[in-house]
């Protein structure tokens, strides 16, 4: 049996006479960007005779330590039985479509590329050689699976504002039995978390500052007009996932709702503090958020649980696995949120 260097003096020969028999081809070959290699189609596993420096290019490999080596040295999985049986389709021109192979670089690192095999024939038409060319698909790969990724999300997106506008519905509809004061509460909610989707959108569904999350909630509701002054908001603006910022886009709304109509902000002297902190715990840190009223009318505690404070509830409790704690103080509401620390990803 011949040794290494043999079959690479040996690969070299051939080379040399390929060369010399396809001369112009081969200069053209040469110089084009698309990635190829001729092989020997006389010897078993279609020897490597000829590679560009395309090739050598998107491979990472040197000439020598290609030339002599069988076509399918550079498959990712070598015992891939389905793409060994395209890859003999390709060059038997059996196949109906381009063939599609995960390949593997000198470095390790690996990549998708399209196959095309054509026959190069002698006078008497025998097949000598094979002329094969590689169309690098990593960046068509990859905008393949980010689409299947934004598909993914956005179906989850839907379920999951399915499921919240199911639940104000059904809410609203257990808590009153007047449609029109149905119909209210509804539009109320569904408004409060069409903002949230545009502050999301604005910030390409990746996540949504704290700041920004309050300030769009609670715009409607003349902050930033004739209240402004009696609002206090103090905290670093963190980054909230989207299943955070959407819950405490919608419990927001609600806190500032029942301020207008019973509360802080119901007067002209009604002042309202928020804060958050983040706190270390066994079970990981948490964001500690205080809602605190003040000088406004007199409140009492509600005889049952209403409408607004199940839904502050079920966003936090069920969507982000916190707690909730109302305090019906006579000088005003407080309401403490504790939450785990929000991740930039939608859980």
């Amino acid at each position: 049996m011949p040794d290494k260097s043999e079959q690479q003096k040996d690969a070299e020969a051939e080379v040399e006479g390929f060369q010399h028999d396809l001369g112009p081809f081969v200069v053209a070959a040469e110089t084009t960007r698309m990635a190829m290699v001729f092989t020997d189609a006389k010897e078993p596993g279609n020897p490597i005779i000829f590679a560009n420096d395309a090739f050598l290019a998107l491979t990472g490999y040197a000439r020598e330590e290609v030339l002599g080596q069988s076509f399918n040295f550079l498959m990712a999985d070598g015992a891939d039985a389905g793409a060994l049986k395209r890859i003999k389709a390709e060059f038997e021109a059996n196949s109906e479509a381009s063939t599609e192979i995960l390949y593997r670089r000198k470095d390790g690192s690996e990549f998708w590329a399209a196959l095309f095999v054509n026959p190069v024939r002698d006078r008497s038409g025998a097949i000598v050689q094979y002329f094969t060319s590689f169309v690098d698909l990593t960046r068509h790969k990859e905008e393949q699976a980010q689409s299947r990724m934004l598909i993914d999300e956005l179906n989850h997106r839907v379920k999951n504002m399915l499921a919240t506008v199911q639940s104000i519905v059904w809410q609203a509809s257990r808590a009153n039995s007047d449609p029109k004061v149905i119909r209210e509460a509804v539009e109320s909610r569904l408004f409060a978390l069409s903002r949230s989707h545009n502050l999301l959108t604005r910030e390409n569904w990746h996540s949504a500052g704290l700041l920004d999350v309050l300030h769009d909630a609670l715009e409607p509701f003349g902050v930033t007009d004739g209240r402004a002054e009696r609002l206090v908001i103090t905290g670093e603006n963190i980054r909230l996932s989207t299943r955070a910022a959407l819950a405490l886009g919608i419990a927001f709304n609600e806190l500032a709702t029942n301020a207008v109509k019973y509360g802080a902000f119901s007067n002209d002297k009604g002042s309202i503090r928020i804060d958050w902190t983040i706190e270390p715990t066994s079970e990981g840190r948490r964001l500690v958020l205080s809602w605190q009223e003040k000088d406004g009318p007199k409140i009492t505690p509600p005889l049952r649980k209403g409408f607004g404070s199940r839904v502050i509830e079920r966003g936090l409790t069920h969507e982000l696995e916190g707690t909730v704690q109302l305090d019906y103080r006579p000088d005003g509401l407080i309401c403490t949120m504790n939450i785990p620390v929000p991740g930039t990803r939608d859980g």
